[in-house]
């Protein structure tokens, strides 16, 4: 490497050494390349505003992250969830195998994992520690684990920023993301039942007939929006990005007019925190135009591309390199910046060997779920800590079940890509 490209590097971990906002740690590095390489720091703003300003399917991310905080505001998952325990709460483990079902119904609402763990997951989690049957480990585990679910099916955060440094359909992504969540779920539940089976977990009592009509009432309008969002997109009626638009007005109908669930106080509390998460995305965004800027710029990309051709790797071995690589870098890095930064400079590779960027796509966005569960990064550990105070190390240790599923999963996947292709492929997309 050059002198400048040392001074990004060096700059960019001393950011996160410092603990900067990676944003402006990759800013900084970005800006400091320009000062050696002696280029006009106007650059920066260059890049960041073409990056921003050309890319409309940006404008679904902060849709999502409205929609998800105003189901969690409302009383959307408490309704889900009930709904889902006339489902599988007879099941031993009940309240466990309820909470994967509410997270499989909650995806396809809010694409995101961290909202599905707030949301519906503190809803159960305080069920599961009304019973001595379940320990504080184990619902935080089976909560942590099953909130992965969020960006595997559609509708999907991560994968809107895929499709935007990649070029795939996002529409075809999401497609491509519903076999392996519903895998995901049905492998999870098998968990939930070896575990509950071998502890002899409760069952939940069983609700009278009577009450069933209205708990299916309550449950049946948040169960429209997976509906109505995946209909709109493959039927034409709607873009991805403007199925985000249609969710957020879904979800405010529901939760403030429908349900009288969300008062001006709590509206006003959604707004504030959907402008914060959505701008600590976008920071990230910007920063990561002009660290792609660099590495365009210094040809690293192609000099990936070159040296995996030189490794003469087949498809199998290069994504099973790919796999341990972001299963690593998913203990120390966000979601968001290896998207945005590593994805990028694996591309040329990946079209060099033909892989389908959808196939590709999906593999990535669980590689990166994955990391989201275990340390030291594990920020679904982190946020469920922060709102329930269930200790870390309890969490792992009743949790490594799940990770090995999910392992074993992503394993099965990189080796069959139909897991991924086929149901876009039986939609008509045209795949390589």
């Amino acid at each position: 490497m050059n002198l400048a490209l040392w001074s990004l590097v060096g700059v960019l971990l001393g950011g996160m050494l410092l603990r900067m906002p990676i944003g402006f740690a990759m800013l900084a590095s970005g800006m400091a390349y320009l000062v050696v390489k002696q280029q006009d720091l106007g650059l920066v703003a260059e890049q960041v505003c073409n990056g921003l300003y050309n890319s409309y399917v940006l404008l679904a991310v902060p849709m999502f992250v409205f929609a998800a905080n105003v189901m969690n505001a409302g009383t959307v998952s408490e309704r889900i969830f009930d709904f889902c325990r006339i489902l599988v709460g007879r099941m031993r483990g009940g309240l466990a195998q309820v909470d994967i079902l509410v997270s499989v119904i909650f995806s396809g609402m809010s694409g995101s994992a961290i909202a599905d763990a707030a949301g519906p997951g503190l809803v159960t989690i305080r069920q599961m520690l009304k019973k001595p049957e379940y320990t504080r480990g184990f619902a935080g585990a089976v909560v942590v684990a099953s909130a992965t679910l969020g960006p595997i099916i559609p509708p999907s955060i991560p994968m809107v920023i895929y499709g935007l440094v990649s070029g795939a359909s996002v529409g075809a992504l999401f497609l491509g993301g519903v076999l392996p969540g519903l895998l995901m779920a049905i492998l999870m539940m098998v968990v939930v039942h070896v575990i509950a089976t071998r502890r002899n977990m409760p069952r939940e009592d069983k609700i009278p007939w009577r009450e069933w009509p209205a708990i299916l009432y309550r449950g049946a309008l948040p169960l429209s929006m997976p509906i109505v969002l995946l209909g709109g997109i493959y039927s034409g009626a709607f873009t991805p990005t403007e199925a985000a638009a249609v969710a957020a007005l879904h979800a405010l109908l529901l939760a403030g007019v429908v349900y009288r669930a969300l008062n001006w106080r709590s509206f006003i509390g959604v707004v504030q925190e959907s402008a914060r998460a959505s701008a600590v995305i976008t920071l990230i965004l910007a920063g990561s135009f002009m660290l792609n800027y660099v590495f365009t710029a210094e040809g690293i990309p192609q000099a990936v591309a070159q040296w995996v051709d030189g490794m003469q790797l087949s498809r199998l071995h290069f994504l099973l390199m790919v796999n341990l690589l972001f299963l690593v870098l998913g203990c120390f890095l966000d979601v968001s910046v290896l998207l945005l930064v590593f994805v990028p400079m694996l591309l040329p590779a990946v079209n060099a060997l033909g892989i389908d960027l959808v196939h590709f796509g999906v593999l990535v966005v669980l590689n990166m779920m994955i990391g989201l569960i275990h340390p030291p990064f594990g920020m679904l550990l982190f946020v469920t800590k922060a709102l329930t105070g269930i200790p870390i190390g309890e969490m792992m240790r009743e949790g490594w079940m799940f990770i090995v599923m999910l392992l074993l999963l992503l394993l099965a996947m990189t080796v069959f890509p139909q897991i991924v292709l086929w149901l876009p492929q039986t939609m008509g997309y045209g795949l390589k």
